[in-house]
């Protein structure tokens, strides 16, 4: 199938390459010259395993390729993805400017086209779908196909899914977006167009109160001097909880969890609804990375002209980014404290320092910012960080359970 993706961010650019790896037809579309080149040029703008190799190979196969040039795009294709960003404002709803704008091009672009599916994959709160489709035109399809993406195991589960949520406003729509499908061996669930917008926030708002669960506990294990890691195996062990998101520690980060559950939030009460739950959701992991700074304040008395070496800024392992990355906060605050900080990441550093405020030295290695360094603080679980013998001589503070030590001598874990 011919399919255009408007939008070469996270979301966009995963399911247009891996679309083209299933064998579709792909443009994607942005406004952005300097990543248009580079997508077209096999380089992607963002790190995601196996996504670059991925798309030298589509490239190669000509099933794939980036333009600026919305227009004949979409008059190209069957199918158009709004894949574009949809940012928190202040009150915590939903930024739906880049959306409506996508509709909008869309819709001068289908002006002589009297049939096409457009389909918006970008987290959108309940109505959105419905308010794109008066916009673009009612004689056309409209669908809403969530992703359901692990950003550092994108590829994996775009192509192994657990589901496939397919929201449309006909049958017509629903089959069409099907078609795309049709290799997969996994449920589909078809839904009108709100209920596969809920499921998205349902969905990450579940994942994000798993994990402030956790660090609600955990605070409490590490006071009673116990490993909450051991205490959630247990509770994991319950075939109706599952073990996974129950990782305590500084926090949840990215692009996802903190926005959806913030827009969720905001959508509750405009419809007159107090989502008390999802409110804590936000206080406990608002709060929980700077426990850590707490934490190392009343070990070592002060942290004012302490060489600190910090060892992960990404909000995750495997992965390039750190939008809501609780490092970000936490360095700002040693920073303040009067700390040095010697910064290290294997992919985020480029990208942190766009963001981090204070001056900070980013180190071109592990080894280089712990040789300069006193204290450590591990806040990014990256297999490169797990050698204990690196960390021989100096004070840990470990906010990701990145050492498996139980909490002695110079190691310090946040909640355990």
């Amino acid at each position: 199938m011919k399919v255009s993706i408007i939008g070469t961010g996270y979301v966009g650019l995963v399911s247009g390459v891996c679309f083209a790896e299933l064998g579709h037809d792909v443009t994607c579309v942005d406004v952005l010259p300097e990543k248009v080149e580079k997508i077209n040029n096999g380089i992607s703008p963002i790190y995601e395993a196996e996504l670059e190799e991925m798309l030298k190979r589509n490239l190669e196969a000509k099933r794939i390729r980036a333009t600026l040039d919305l227009d004949c795009a979409v008059k190209d294709s069957e199918l158009t993805f709004i894949c574009v960003g949809t940012p928190s404002k202040e009150d915590g709803s939903t930024n739906l400017a880049y959306v409506e704008s996508a509709a909008e091009g869309i819709r001068n672009a289908l002006k002589e086209k009297d049939w096409h599916v457009v389909v918006v994959k970008s987290t959108v709160p309940p109505g959105t779908s419905e308010k794109v489709h008066e916009i673009i035109g009612e004689r056309f399809g409209m669908g809403m196909n969530p992703e359901f993406l692990r950003e550092g195991k994108a590829v994996e589960d775009f192509i192994n899914p657990d589901r496939i949520v397919i929201g449309g406003n006909s049958k017509e729509s629903i089959e069409k977006i099907k078609e795309l499908y049709s290799s997969f061996d996994c449920p589909i669930l078809e839904t009108d167009l709100k209920t596969a917008e809920m499921i998205k926030y349902a969905s990450n708002s579940l994942l994000a109160t798993k994990i402030s669960f956790a660090n609600e506990v955990g605070n409490l294990c590490r006071k009673l001097g116990m490993d909450v890691y051991e205490v959630m195996k247990g509770v994991g062990m319950d075939r109706r909880l599952s073990p996974y998101f129950l990782n305590a520690g500084i926090g949840f980060g990215g692009s996802c969890f903190p926005k959806d559950v913030k827009s969720l939030i905001h959508t509750g009460k405009e419809n007159g609804v107090e989502p008390k739950l999802l409110e804590s959701v936000i206080t406990i992991n608002e709060g929980q990375p700077l426990k850590i700074v707490e934490m190392a304040k009343k070990v070592l008395g002060s942290l004012d002209g302490k060489d600190v070496a910090v060892l992960g800024l990404a909000f995750k392992p495997d992965s390039d980014d750190i939008r809501e990355a609780p490092a970000i906060r936490i360095v700002e605050e040693l920073v303040k404290l009067g700390a040095t900080v010697h910064a290290y990441d294997p992919k985020a550093m480029e990208n942190a320092k766009k963001v981090i405020k204070g001056e900070i030295e980013y180190c071109k290695s592990k080894e280089d910012a712990l040789g300069k360094a006193e204290v450590a603080f591990l806040l990014t679980e990256w297999e490169e960080f797990k050698d204990e013998k690196l960390y021989e001589g100096k004070t840990v503070f470990d906010g990701r359970k990145v050492l498996n030590k139980k909490t002695s001598g110079n190691y310090y874990g946040i909640c355990w």
